[in-house]
């Protein structure tokens, strides 16, 4: 069962250690790295939050997996989870760890969602706009398709949400209509 308080408290320990020692840049791309492994690979993630697998098994198969790819700082943290029993949470805690490497960073993540793929001229000048009205400098753009939005786009930045879709439109014209906005009363 995820555990947000969790992840966010191995997360923060991890990123003061890896700010400590002076491998924050290493870190941060070890927990890149292991994002997309918990992504890609959900047996992996099975195999992590099985009660079956005893946690000697889960440590041969994670150093396994993980052997010359993470840094002795990361394998040694992840050997900590297993042994804490933690290890269910590992996706959680990456995920919590980047977030918190951001927010160190003054990175801010906008997401962009299109009907259709987006070409690199508009991505630029949407960042350029953010950057303008926001005044962030440092931002990333994610980015996700959904047909389902007919045409237009949908920009998420923080808690702030801007959406100029087509199907946005058409559920307000929709609503107009069963309001009866547009029909007069003619006595």
């Amino acid at each position: 069962m995820p555990n947000p308080r969790l992840a966010t408290r191995y997360a923060k320990s991890l990123i003061d250690l890896a700010i400590e020692k002076g491998q924050l840049e290493q870190v941060f791309a070890d927990m890149q790295w292991l994002q997309a492994v918990c992504k890609s690979n959900k047996d992996f993630v099975n195999l992590l939050r099985s009660p079956i697998i005893k946690a000697d098994t889960k440590k041969k198969i994670l150093g396994a997996v993980t052997a010359g790819k993470l840094g002795e700082l990361v394998s040694a943290f992840n050997n900590l989870l297993i042994t804490k029993g933690r290890e269910s949470n590992l996706p959680e805690i990456v995920n919590a760890f980047i977030d918190q490497y951001k927010k160190h960073k003054n990175i801010q993540v906008i997401k962009l969602t299109t009907a259709t793929p987006v070409s690199d001229a508009l991505k630029n000048a949407i960042i350029d706009q953010v950057r303008k009205t926001s005044g962030i400098q440092q931002i990333e753009l994610e980015e996700k398709v959904n047909p389902d939005l007919i045409g237009g786009f949908v920009l998420q930045l923080g808690d702030q949400l801007v959406d100029a879709s087509i199907s946005y439109d058409l559920r307000t014209i929709a609503k107009q209509f069963e309001n009866n906005d547009f029909i007069y009363n003619v006595r």
